[in-house]
């Protein structure tokens, strides 16, 4: 899926939702390796996380999730099926466990995470409009990195609406923006249990999201 987060920030710049693609295997990265691993991992919030040595489209903070197609459990997987789980840290020390495949996965952030980087985004957005020599000025609109491209719209009303997607994807983000202020102002606004700015909580939303976002993939052409 070439969307990987979806945020809606308040005017306060609180964050009132989130999405966040959990099963986006295209992020994830496999490689098989020999004894010693040329990364150093630490246990970072009880995950496998690399520290040093980025390598192969291996990058800072990425954990493992896998190994040798075995899914991890915090720091812990089960490497046959005998039910024993061992310690990751523990398995990866023992030279004759070699050769094994890892499977690493981008970090997901935690709700804190969000919740911060929202408001820091927020302000962000505010500075960029006080900067600019045009009056009137929006705030940050897109903002393009290596790895992802951020796209913001703002309603009148103040309340941001923000899709994070792969810089591979030539989808209209802006389309799929628009679409969600929709969805916003039929599914919460005129939601008669719902108070402005507060988080949003409405299965209704969250159901017609997930089928403008599968309306989105069919329609999005990713290049390689």
């Amino acid at each position: 899926m070439s969307v990987y987060h979806i945020l809606i920030i308040n005017r306060a710049g609180s964050l009132i939702f989130d999405w966040e693609n959990k099963q986006d295997e295209t992020t994830r990265v496999e490689k098989t390796y020999s004894y010693p691993l040329n990364v150093i991992l630490e246990v970072v919030d009880q995950k496998p996380t690399v520290v040093f040595g980025e390598n192969d489209g291996i990058r800072i903070k990425y954990v493992v999730v896998a190994v040798n197609g075995r899914r991890l459990r915090g720091a812990k997987f089960l490497p046959d099926d005998d039910g024993t789980e061992v310690n990751f840290m523990d398995f990866i020390s023992v030279p004759s466990n070699f050769p094994l495949t890892l499977t690493f996965s981008p970090p997901i952030l935690s709700a804190n995470e969000k919740i911060i980087l929202s408001s820091m985004f927020h302000s962000l957005y505010t500075i960029a409009a006080q900067l600019s020599p045009v009056q009137r000025s929006s705030g940050i609109e897109v903002l393009e990195t290596s790895q992802f491209r951020l796209h913001c719209f703002q309603s009148l009303t103040g309340i941001k609406f923000i899709v994070v997607s792969s810089v591979m994807s030539t989808q209209n983000s802006e389309t799929l923006l628009r679409k969600l202020y929709e969805l916003y102002a039929d599914y919460a606004l005129k939601n008669p249990f719902y108070s402005i700015d507060m988080p949003i909580r409405c299965e209704k939303f969250d159901e017609a999201l997930k089928i403008l976002l599968e309306k989105h993939e069919k329609n999005s052409i990713v290049t390689l």
